[in-house]
């Protein structure tokens, strides 16, 4: 009588760590998972169940992405039909993601490879084991997120609280305990470059005394050490530093800026003159057809699909002629005229039309009584009247403002806009009433005035 024999299962672990921190003992989390992956498939040896002479470990790499070193090999070896099962301790081991995890798996099932957690008693090879792994998963995912929204609303608190939360300084202040300290070298370099652009109006000349000059970009050392030296200064550089509100003292976060806990590098009166200046520069190119003109409304444009519009250019035919602005769909852009149902829009013409409604949003009572309703938490002297006088008067004055600063106002309000062939959907963005109402604030606060 011929004995049974059962068919071996060539089993693999898998393990990974997501950070370092722990990786230099003895015996660590990777130690314990591939421990714990091997005595669950020797319990299993009776059932034909075996190691593989290879373990595939992925020390210090994260669970939401596949590009790890020993997840690729794993699933090389699997295409090449070298495992039957694959073992994991837990299963946000092999990934958090629930799109990752459904590739994974429909490369298991066409491959004919189980998957097994040791702890959570999974097996893909059920179709009850595979909506329990999914169910699972998804918790898994969700808490991912919810740990990274987590992250982010503290970011965003401690830079409205002021604070500097990471990354390369701006030229003129070093990082100590997370707030920014002026490095007097580098300020006296931030105000020279304020003034004597000041003092001459051109960027291009600018920058060519200050490369004869040996100024460069902020030079500095990462957290481990590594040196970064700065680069020459080009016009680039010139311009993004006369928009950053850090030299007045204010931090910034998602287009949005705080008052900040650090020593502000320039004085209200010379960051006013220097965009004065670069305002008048702008008229004066106004004829220029290869003026930079700005697009108050890039980056808020979408089509119904989702889609970003871009932007464009047309010159006219005729010699000296002017030089047209346009928003158009990126699918136009790149595939050609006519692709999507969206017309060409001119920009001026869109943009007063979306500028007529917000500020006409501006007058309405229902915003003036939401506004009030803000502001008063930060001046419980203000009311409704003076909101209204207030946003009016933003109203009337909005010609009167710099581009970059209606563009700013613009971005403030607005989170996004909708075209489609037949209409245009305007959304509001959440916090937005609340950041104009601050602005408004001390503009519209009285002093008391005592009559002697």
């Amino acid at each position: 009588m011929s004995k049974h024999v059962i068919p071996k299962r060539r089993c693999a672990v898998y393990t990974r760590k997501s950070h370092e921190e722990g990786l230099d003992q003895d015996y660590n989390s990777i130690d314990a998972q591939k421990d714990a992956g091997h005595a669950y498939i020797a319990a299993h040896r009776s059932e034909g169940w075996i190691s593989v002479n290879d373990d595939y470990d992925d020390a210090a790499y994260s669970g939401g992405t596949l590009e790890r070193p020993a997840l690729k090999r794993l699933m090389k070896d699997i295409e090449e039909n070298k495992i039957d099962t694959v073992v994991v301790y837990k299963i946000d081991r092999l990934t958090r993601s629930l799109h990752d995890f459904s590739q994974l798996v429909a490369i298991f099932e066409r491959m004919n490879v189980s998957f097994v957690s040791v702890t959570q008693e999974f097996n893909t090879t059920s179709s009850m084991g595979r909506l329990m792994l999914n169910i699972l998963l998804s918790f898994a995912q969700f808490e991912r997120e919810v740990t990274a929204e987590r992250i982010r609303d503290k970011v965003a608190s401690s830079k409205r609280k002021g604070l500097w939360m990471g990354g390369i300084p701006p030229l003129g202040y070093d990082v100590k305990d997370r707030l920014l300290v002026v490095n007097s070298n580098e300020a006296k370099t931030v105000r020279h470059i304020f003034s004597r652009f000041l003092e001459i109006g051109s960027a291009t000349q600018l920058v060519k005394e200050l490369r004869l000059d040996g100024i460069t970009t902020k030079s500095w050392t990462t957290k481990d050490n590594k040196h970064r030296p700065g680069k020459l200064i080009d016009k680039g550089f010139i311009y993004k530093l006369f928009q950053n509100r850090t030299y007045l003292g204010e931090i910034g976060h998602k287009g949005q800026w705080y008052e900040g806990k650090h020593d502000a590098i320039i004085d209200k009166t010379l960051w006013e003159a220097v965009h004065k200046k670069l305002a008048d520069s702008y008229k004066a190119k106004g004829n220029n057809t290869r003026a930079k003109v700005p697009f108050l409304l890039k980056g808020l444009l979408f089509d119904a699909e989702g889609r970003a519009l871009t932007t464009s250019f047309a010159n006219s035919r005729h010699k000296n002629g002017k030089r047209y602005r346009y928003y158009l769909s990126i699918r136009d852009a790149k595939e050609g005229a006519g692709t999507s149902d969206l017309t060409r829009f001119p920009a001026s013409e869109l943009e007063t039309a979306v500028t007529t409604q917000v500020m006409t949003l501006l007058k309405s009572s229902e915003i003036v009584k939401e506004v009030t309703t803000i502001a008063q938490v930060h001046d419980d002297e203000l009311d409704e009247a003076m909101v209204a006088v207030a946003l009016t008067k933003m109203t009337t004055l909005w010609e009167q403002l710099f581009p970059d600063e209606q563009a700013r106002l613009i971005h403030l309000m607005i989170e996004k806009i909708i075209i489609t062939p037949n209409a245009m959907d305007l959304r509001l963005r959440k916090n937005g009433l609340e950041q104009l109402a601050q602005e408004i604030t001390p503009k519209t606060s009285k002093k008391k005035v005592v009559n002697g």
